[in-house]
């Protein structure tokens, strides 16, 4: 599991180990990493590279002069570009000039500028983990010469001009191809916009595991995680005992909706499908084992869960399928259609849980925001759409977010792929997901592993177009691999 926590925690913890380090050692730690990363970048020649340093004025730009001092020592030609000279990590520039490294400021724009043309890797040490706001125009001179040299960018503990605890990029950021991060991931690293900006992660252990409390702020489950979470049979379960999904979706003019949700639902490891709504023939045409009835969803039968919206509609049969729904004393998961058709009061007012799976602008509505907005900060949006409403709450997109009103982790799917922006792909999800509830997990643990699933079954059908239907389809035997190991 890869674990993130915000700059102050981060912060405290440093201060704690470095009580109890001679001084220097800290940066020392982070620096030998750093300088680790940049070899392997070099593709091990380090000998005769050119390696140019953005250095600015804090700790951040220390490590990458100390990294630098290491390179030099190895035969490296390393050059930094000092953004403010006077203020630079003066033990890192000193031993940066002793290994027979050269510094020239920023201010002399020729040197910098064929620095940065002649280098076989740049090093971001510009802006560390406490920098607020986008680059300032002479680092933005700097980082579009860099970027016009073609060399590879690594970044220091992450790329400057992106925020380290909300992942917002406000103004202009470096986009580097890797980055390294030191002690523990933060959570701009691995929620977009910022974690587009980083490129491949590589953490650092400087030694803050024991200094840091046991909740992270962010965190991203890997395929072991998941695996401990799926739902099995044990022996004596049968198809009730295993859970019931019921599935309110579709329309006359939307009928695939149901078709998809259900199949989705099949995947999701509850014991059986009820759907309820107009499109039952389509769905018993193509899923034959489903459970139908054209009746409200209180007529359908016993549940353990349910999934209402996708392809619902917005007519008065609609609005009584999802009051139907909200009423039940069972989880709900609502998604499309239902999250406009919703009532706040009643979703607040349930005493079984709830899920929402909004994408951005449907985010964006319920939160009274623009869509812009909502893109920007997701990690703050999440936040507030499960505070806000009482809910785990399933933020699609670029990157998944899962937060939950009662849960202060929130928790970051790394399977997406742009290719799952197709045409009832989240109908599957809900589906799957709702079916994860049915068979008894938490709303937070089914919406993790409904996430993590689908995404996964996305990638394994390979970087071509697909349909949701195939991402469905493929779900069992991700299910059946993830669950085997």
């Amino acid at each position: 599991m890869r674990t993130a926590y915000s700059v102050e925690t981060v912060r405290a913890a440093e201060r704690e180990l470095m009580a109890v380090l001679p001084p220097g050692a800290l940066m020392q730690r982070a620096a030998a990493g750093l300088a680790a990363a940049c070899a392997d970048l070099l593709g091990r020649r380090v000998y005769g590279a050119r390696v140019a340093l953005l250095v600015g004025s804090g700790d951040n730009g220390g490590d990458a002069l100390y990294a630098g001092a290491r390179l030099a020592r190895r035969g490296a030609g390393v050059t930094a570009v000092l953004l403010a000279p006077d203020r630079a990590h003066a033990g890192g520039l000193r031993a940066l000039l002793a290994a027979g490294g050269r510094a020239v400021p920023a201010t002399d724009g020729p040197a910098a500028g064929r620095t940065l043309a002649r280098a076989h890797l740049v090093v971001d040490g510009i802006v560390g983990i406490g920098g607020r706001g986008g680059l300032r125009p002479e680092a933005q001179a700097l980082v579009r010469a860099a970027e016009d040299g073609g060399a590879p960018v690594l970044a220091v503990d992450l790329p400057s001009g992106v925020d380290a605890d909300s992942g917002e990029v406000r103004g202009a950021a470096v986009r580097a191809d890797a980055t390294v991060t030191f002690g523990t991931y933060k959570p701009g690293l691995l929620v977009d916009p910022a974690r587009e900006h980083a490129g491949a992660l590589r953490l650092v252990d400087i030694g803050l595991g024991p200094h840091l409390p046991a909740g992270p702020d962010v965190e991203a489950l890997q395929h072991a995680d998941v695996a401990a979470l799926l739902p099995r049979p044990a022996a004596e379960s049968d198809k009730y005992r295993r859970g019931v999904v019921g599935v309110v979706a579709g329309s006359a003019r939307y009928p695939g909706a149901a078709v998809l949700a259900v199949a989705g639902a099949l995947s999701g490891g509850a014991g059986a499908v009820r759907y309820a709504g107009p499109a039952a023939e389509a769905v018993i045409a193509r899923f034959p084992e489903t459970l139908v009835t054209t009746g409200p969803p209180s007529k359908a039968g016993r549940v353990q869960a349910w999934v209402a919206g996708p392809g619902l509609g917005d007519g008065a049969e609609a609005r009584q399928a999802l009051e139907d729904v909200l009423a039940s004393d069972v989880p709900v998961l609502i998604d499309a259609d239902g999250l406009r058709l919703l009532d706040p009061h009643t979703v607040r007012s349930r005493s079984a849980g709830t899920v929402l799976t909004p994408h951005a602008g449907e985010a964006a509505a319920l939160l009274g925001l623009s869509r812009e907005e909502v893109e920007a900060a997701r990690l703050p949006a999440a936040r507030e759409l499960a505070r806000r409403f009482g809910v785990t709450a399933l933020l699609k997109g670029s990157t998944t977010l899962i937060a939950s009103a009662t849960h202060p982790t929130v928790r970051v799917n790394p399977t997406g792929t742009p290719w799952l922006a197709t045409a009832g792909s989240g109908d599957v999800l809900s589906g799957l997901t709702g079916s994860l509830l049915a068979a008894g997990l938490p709303g937070r643990d089914a919406a993790t592993v409904g996430a993590y699933l689908h995404g996964l079954a996305a990638r394994r059908l390979g970087a071509a177009p697909l349909t949701a239907l195939a991402v469905a389809e493929e779900l069992r035997g991700v299910w059946r691999d993830v669950s085997t190991g």
